[in-house]
């Protein structure tokens, strides 16, 4: 157990680099968990314990440095539980093959509208939803998702953000991080009242994360908002290529 432990938490540093920068780290995380011998849900489950520690991680560095708008978050963080509340507790009564077989193309149009867009990010621009219901709309929405599937909800998020709230990529990338805390805070809840968290293996990840985000979010601070684009596009490509091949193949 302390050798698989350990291979976790290496898992779970590289996973927190990843997700505090542009999402996706669920991509590492939930595979080394089914290697380590966990069965589904208890991975899934696991999975949000370890997250959490890289996502508040990464909220707290970003908010120290201003690049969280907490006043417009409280919103989010209401609407985001609440989605992924319902997310998490229909989980096991819904079919999510279809749901999940859909996303890589969603993902794909994601990824040429950034690629085409170079300067999108760069600065703020203005807003097309007020605050409110900009999180009312899309806190519902990809928080149920994020509570009942989750691949590619960062990269939803810091989409919709830009585009829609009009922030630049770096204050984008920070709100995001506030989101999937609280997705990832109620999904563990959740998961702990019926059993489905591995403690010990969940922390040893958690420790990981913490470093890992600790890393990632010092780029996205003292590197241009050109470097985060890059790597978003190189997570969001191969989130497309990971569902894809589980998927399809």
């Amino acid at each position: 157990m302390i050798l698989i432990s350990l291979m976790l938490g290496l898992a779970g540093f590289f996973a927190g680099f990843v997700d505090s920068i542009a999402g996706g780290g669920g991509m590492i995380t939930v595979p080394a968990l089914l290697v380590a011998g966990l069965p589904p849900h208890l991975a899934l489950g696991t999975n949000k314990l370890q997250s959490c520690f890289g996502s508040l991680t990464s909220t707290i560095r970003y908010s120290q440095k201003n690049l969280i708008n907490w006043k417009a978050g409280i919103y989010g963080v209401f609407f985001t539980g609440f989605g992924a509340f319902l997310g998490t507790k229909l989980v096991s009564q819904m079919d999510s093959e279809i749901l999940l077989k859909l996303i890589p193309f969603l993902l794909m149009i994601l990824f040429v509208y950034v690629l085409l867009s170079p300067k999108l990010g760069e600065k703020d621009r203005h807003h097309y939803l007020p605050s409110f219901f900009f999180y009312l709309i899309f806190g519902l929405v990809i928080g149920f998702y994020d509570g009942f599937l989750g691949p590619g909800t960062g990269s939803f998020w810091t989409l919709a953000l830009i585009g829609i709230l009009g922030l630049n990529l770096k204050k984008a990338t920070g709100q995001t991080k506030l989101m999937n805390f609280t997705s990832n805070l109620v999904s563990l809840g959740a998961f702990l009242i019926y059993g489905q968290v591995h403690l010990i293996y969940g922390l040893a990840m958690g420790i990981g994360q913490v470093c890992g985000a600790y890393l990632g979010t010092h780029m996205v601070i003292h590197k241009s908002t050109r470097f985060i684009r890059v790597f978003f596009l190189a997570v969001v490509a191969c989130t497309i290529v990971y569902l894809l091949v589980k998927n399809y193949v």
